[in-house]
């Protein structure tokens, strides 16, 4: 048996009988009696991963900074989702709320297109749209519309913490909070979290810190609720087509294949016996299984190698294709100034640094395992208690009222 632990009574990575099983254990030991329920969370005391992977593959493959820019084809994708919404909207006028038309085109098509509008302006929050970062807050104003509530401006700067900050305890927002974990570690409620994950995504933040309202944020709302109400007059004075719109949000984040990737992306999977094999083991398997050989009984050379949890998966299946590359979330962590059309190249050009990562084959098998499976749920996060910082926060600790830079929240 091998053994790290990262503190006398949190994350602990084990081996045990490698002979009989592939995979290997990571599992939070129970901590005391007087100990906190973060202490449930997998605590690490190691740097994030992706800064020092992308100085190592840098230094191994100085042409991939080239990636690095903007990408022109965005606001013309935006353009053409933002046009769909609103044709589907303006035909769904006098559509009975309850009639399968309505409900079928909401799933189908409108959560497929907010999900595209969720992670364009993900996109955009990283100003890969255009140069001029103010240029990009305005596209990301452009692709909220169908979205109906305004959150583009909100968004960025704890997206942005996010990735100076991944697993830091108070700081990332992407993490659920003990609360959450506490009350929602069962089938049901992974199952409840999963169906209004949407709602914790956007409510979790405001009780974590809160950055100052800029024009920005007063931009998207004025905008938003002119185009809500537009539409609404539009329309005849029909609710309807803002219906469509909020039901296709509240389904892009619900129980729908694209939302697999909010899980996907940083849910520690490892404690499962497969779906998450790296590229490597997926292309060791295929050798052995057309070779005519059974399956050896090794251990997950990623897991063993690092003897700690993975805090960030890939995906590489063909959602990518409606979600800006998103799965290519390893990638995209390492190299946040490459844009969504380019992170395939990254893949391939240091592919050594890649093809071992685990990574999962489906956002669909994701949900379905998240929720069904007792060796993984909301204490399957990575967590650290210190490092990174709040995008804007200044030089100050702003979590306890330092001073707040405007100007880095909005360019």
């Amino acid at each position: 048996m091998s053994v790290v632990t990262t503190s006398p009574f949190r994350a602990r990575v084990s081996s045990a009988n490698p002979s009989k099983s592939t995979s290997n254990s990571i599992r939070a030991p129970p901590p005391p009696s007087n100990s906190s329920i973060e202490d449930h969370f997998f605590w690490t005391y190691t740097e994030e991963p992706h800064r020092s992977r992308r100085q190592a593959i840098i230094k191994a493959h100085p042409e991939i900074t080239k990636l690095c820019g903007i990408e022109p084809l965005t606001k013309y994708v935006v353009l053409g989702v933002v046009s769909l919404q609103v044709t589907c909207a303006y035909l769904l006028r006098n559509m009975p709320f309850f009639s399968w038309q309505f409900l079928v085109t909401s799933y189908v098509i409108g959560a497929t297109a907010n999900q595209n509008l969720f992670l364009a302006i993900h996109e955009i929050s990283h100003n890969l749209a255009f140069k001029s970062p103010f240029a990009n807050r305005l596209l990301a104003i452009f692709a909220n519309l169908p979205i109906g509530i305004p959150y583009s401006a909100a968004f960025r700067p704890y997206h942005l913490t996010h990735h100076k900050s991944l697993g830091v305890a108070s700081l990332d927002t992407d993490l659920p909070t003990a609360l959450e974990a506490f009350f929602l570690d069962s089938v049901l409620g992974k199952a409840f979290f999963c169906t209004f994950q949407i709602l914790f995504y956007a409510l979790r933040p405001m009780f974590i810190y809160s950055p100052p309202f800029t024009s920005i944020h007063l931009l998207n709302i004025i905008v938003q609720f002119t185009f809500d109400f537009c539409l609404y007059k539009l329309c005849g004075s029909s609710p309807q087509p803002i219906y469509y719109l909020i039901l296709s949000s509240f389904l892009a984040g619900s129980l729908h294949p694209c939302a697999g990737h909010f899980i996907a992306e940083h849910y520690f999977f490892s404690n499962v016996g497969s779906g998450t094999e790296s590229i490597a083991e997926q292309r060791r398997k295929k050798d052995l299984k057309n070779q005519g050989k059974k399956e050896e009984a090794t251990a997950s050379s990623s897991a063993l190698a690092n003897l700690q949890p993975p805090e960030t998966y890939s995906y590489y299946g063909i959602l990518n294709l409606l979600t800006y590359n998103v799965g290519l979330h390893n990638e995209h962590h390492d190299f946040p100034a490459v844009p969504w059309t380019r992170l395939h190249a990254v893949h391939n050009i240091a592919k050594e640094f890649y093809e071992p990562l685990p990574s999962h084959r489906s956002w669909v098998w994701v949900i379905y395992t998240f929720i069904m499976d007792s060796n993984v749920g909301m204490w399957c996060r990575v967590k650290r208690a210190e490092g990174g910082r709040i995008v804007g926060g200044g030089g100050g600790n702003s979590n306890t009222g330092g001073e707040w830079k405007e100007s880095e929240i909005q360019n």
